[in-house]
């Protein structure tokens, strides 16, 4: 049976794009870097991303080939991003920004598994960015979501709505602003890229 985060995790994944909603979200596996600075121009944000994808896609390679039961989807990429020491975010700061990107893993990975997949990557690719890899458990539980649809720097009256249904219902953020990328940027226009905007609170 392959494992899918579109059917599996879709309250997760595909909130409303009019409204604000709730969601439990249970713990994650996921591959994970965290670094520093503008996203748009540092080399190390880039390095990463493409880390993730690479350890992800070995893993899922992998898998089909000696156990097809277990295949499965390689999730969004996905940001969690801040810059003051309570982890919440100052728009317009971005080389102050700090970042932890992260993809998707099915249960059953584990560390010996990573560091099997890690020494594949680095076998075939000068990355120094995949020695940075970690997988985490990653648990936000209570938050709040929506899809936002532009570009990723007219982003902030959505996520105000955000903290505003979080206000209304009695709640305070817990956590750090949550971004997952649902449209490739290489190849939709801005106007048009999908976002899902998250926020933990309790």
């Amino acid at each position: 049976m392959t494992s899918d985060w579109r059917k599996d995790r879709k309250e997760l994944y595909f909130p409303p794009l009019k409204e604000v909603v709730e969601v439990v979200v249970p713990p994650l596996k996921f591959f994970t870097v965290v670094g520093q600075g503008d996203p748009n121009v540092s080399k190390e944000f880039q390095g990463a991303v493409e880390a993730l994808y690479s350890m992800s896609y070995t893993l899922k390679f992998m898998i089909k080939k000696v156990a097809p039961d277990k295949d499965f989807k390689v999730g969004p990429l996905e940001g969690l991003w801040w810059n003051t020491v309570e982890g919440s975010l100052v728009m317009g700061k971005k080389e102050d920004w700090m970042w932890k990107v992260m993809i998707l893993q099915p249960d059953f990975m584990d560390e010996a598994l990573t560091e099997k997949i890690r020494s594949e990557v680095l076998r075939k690719k000068e990355n120094e960015m995949v020695r940075h890899v970690f997988l985490e458990n990653f648990d936000e539980g209570r938050s709040a979501q929506i899809t936002y649809v532009g570009p990723w720097d007219q982003e902030g009256p959505t996520i105000e709505r955000v903290h505003e249904f979080i206000k209304g219902r009695g709640g305070e953020p817990n956590g750090k602003h949550h971004e997952i990328y649902m449209s490739d940027p290489r190849r939709v226009p801005p106007e048009k890229l999908k976002t899902v905007i998250r926020q933990p609170f309790h």
